[in-house]
């Protein structure tokens, strides 16, 4: 047994076991538990600073999880977009594919609260039916593996995988969703980044929140898929009381940078039941971008999003930094808050076979 697989096999998972190492109260969280299962690996469990700090908000069960009357248990309709089981298909070129139902830990802000750690069928036959929805569906040209977490799975089972997916004609770019080298390091063993190797074109779509996440086992997991030439993209969600704040935000983005990681998304907490507590204004979202862009190297500004409910996807955000606009120019903010001038090029009237904007119904602001 690999290092990875003792220390998963050694996770906390019930309030009895949590209440041994942390000042919880066994009563207070076991309805939560059982509800919302917790799985809290030693390594993760060993960045934990104290109660109510960043790591143990991501990490351990609260009562404000059963306090939430807006949050909703399939926030982003994945279900009604699944064309099979287990694969959502929102965007015209792109499928994402759940492969895993584990993960290493249990994120209490998990956009999937409804199924983590509970029992959901993904099996051999719904593997198979995934695969061939992707094959007889030529658009599809991007396929995103996700869970829970495929870095979980077996070596043999996840190149069995990835090996079906490649076959595929048309797919051209194959992704990973995956917590585990910010959550269980130690699963990205020399043999695993071997294995993803071979299947290049592939990305890895990691995920940190806290700059205390980024440790030396961190580091030496993400040169691993780096050398193996996996380009890595971090996505983080914005959340209060563990990085709503620009200077923290600041922090984790440029120590991702440090670690061969690339900002990619930052998102607007999803309206998932159970995680009403953990959200912030979209405002505050705003301040915190601004907190970045100009302060830092562009390199570690992520994109703002919100993942729109209901499935309407991923929709930008950015502070307004525009001050003015006239007929010849434009007035622009900098990041200091000082105003700049930038005399505008006249619009060109657009040719006829090629018109510069279509009306289309039901659009915001159209009747």
């Amino acid at each position: 047994m690999e290092t990875w697989q003792r220390l998963l096999n050694k996770s906390l998972t019930t309030t009895r076991q949590l209440a041994r190492v942390l000042p919880v109260e066994e009563k207070e969280i076991e309805d939560v538990v059982s509800r919302y299962p917790m799985r809290i690996n030693p390594y993760y469990l060993s960045l934990i600073k104290g109660p109510d700090s960043p790591i143990w908000r991501q990490a351990v069960p609260s009562r404000l999880e059963l306090q939430d009357a807006s949050g909703l248990e399939d926030p982003l309709s994945e279900e009604n977009q699944s064309p099979v089981p287990n694969l959502v298909h929102r965007y015209p070129d792109r499928v994402l594919f759940l492969v895993s139902n584990q993960c290493a830990m249990y994120c209490r802000f998990c956009t999937r609260k409804r199924k983590m750690g509970h029992p959901f069928v993904i099996s051999e036959e719904t593997i198979s039916q995934g695969l061939a929805y992707i094959e007889t569906t030529p658009a599809v040209r991007d396929v995103l593996l996700s869970g829970g977490d495929p870095l979980l799975l077996g070596n043999d089972r996840l190149e069995d995988i990835l090996t079906r997916v490649r076959r595929i004609p048309h797919v051209e770019i194959v992704r990973i969703g995956s917590r585990v080298p910010c959550t269980l390091p130690q699963r990205v063993t020399r043999s695993l980044a071997r294995l993803l190797r071979k299947f290049a074109p592939l990305y890895i779509n990691v995920h940190f929140n806290h700059p205390d996440e980024i440790t030396p086992e961190v580091a030496l997991a993400c040169s691993r898929l780096a050398d193996a030439g996996i380009p890595l993209g971090s996505q983080t969600v914005l959340l209060r009381g563990v990085n709503d704040s620009a200077p923290v935000m600041k922090r984790l983005m440029q120590k991702l940078l440090s670690v061969r990681v690339r900002p990619y998304y930052l998102y607007q907490a999803d309206l998932t039941r159970g995680t009403e507590h953990f959200r912030t204004s979209v405002a505050e979202g705003l301040c915190v971008m601004e907190g970045l862009r100009g302060h830092t190297s562009g390199l570690c500004v992520p994109q703002f999003v919100i993942d729109a409910p209901g499935g309407g996807g991923k929709i930008p955000l950015l502070p307004n930094y525009v001050a003015g606009h006239t007929q010849s120019e434009i007035v622009l903010r900098n990041y200091e808050n000082r105003c700049f001038r930038y005399p505008d090029a006249p619009e060109q009237p657009a040719a006829p076979s090629q018109p510069r904007h279509i009306e289309a119904p039901g659009l915001c602001g159209s009747a």
